[in-house]
């Protein structure tokens, strides 16, 4: 009985395929990654995770964490599309000292053609500010993401998101208010593709 059980696992295990996995063509269609399966089709709708640092083999963007689900297979590779992005807890903590302001902000935005995300984003302070201009601070943030989201496609807008550009933008319009630390577009979700 444990025989056969063993000759059983054996032979699936002979019968898998290797499958590459690769990334949108935003992300100039690299091989970021590789995973085991019997049957493709089982490999849709799975998400597959890796860092930005790995894909423009950059150690510098390392904490950047970038999501992909698996959306239809070709031959042995599969391809995926951008669900979402979120930075490492522990840079996020890093960022965030004593005496130091911080201004979150959440906004479900629509790009250019249709696609709705949900982007976090803060603003760290290089000291501590009025709960006045906290207040501007966020308005602005949210000014700058849902522009920018409207002016773009969501190739585009996930580009400038990932890569820093729309810290750059918002960075830009903060700091009129007080001195900036830093700002960071830590978290992101695709809620839906064009109606």
């Amino acid at each position: 009985m444990a025989e056969e059980k063993k000759r059983v696992i054996k032979k699936s295990w002979r019968e898998k395929e290797w499958h590459e996995i690769i990334a949108p063509p935003m992300f100039g269609a690299a091989k970021i990654g590789e995973t085991l399966a019997l049957d493709p089709q089982q490999l849709i709708g799975r998400v597959f995770e890796t860092t930005l640092g790995d894909l423009i083999d950059d150690f510098s963007k390392s904490h950047i964490k970038l999501y992909f689900q698996l959306k239809s297979v070709e031959g042995t590779k599969t391809m995926t599309a951008f669900v979402g992005h979120e930075m490492a807890r522990d840079y996020i903590r890093s960022q965030v000292r004593r005496r130091v302001g911080k201004v979150d902000d959440i906004a479900t935005v629509t790009t250019q053609d249709g696609y709705r995300l949900r982007l976090s984003s803060m603003v760290t302070t290089v000291k501590r500010i009025q709960s006045s201009k906290l207040e501007i601070i966020r308005g602005e943030m949210r000014k700058v993401v849902e522009a920018r989201a409207g002016e773009r496609t969501f190739d585009q807008f996930v580009q400038e998101m990932v890569l820093g550009k729309l810290s750059s933008d918002i960075y830009k319009e903060a700091k009129r208010y007080c001195p900036i630390h830093r700002v960071e577009v830590y978290k992101s979700k695709v809620l839906s593709g064009p109606a």
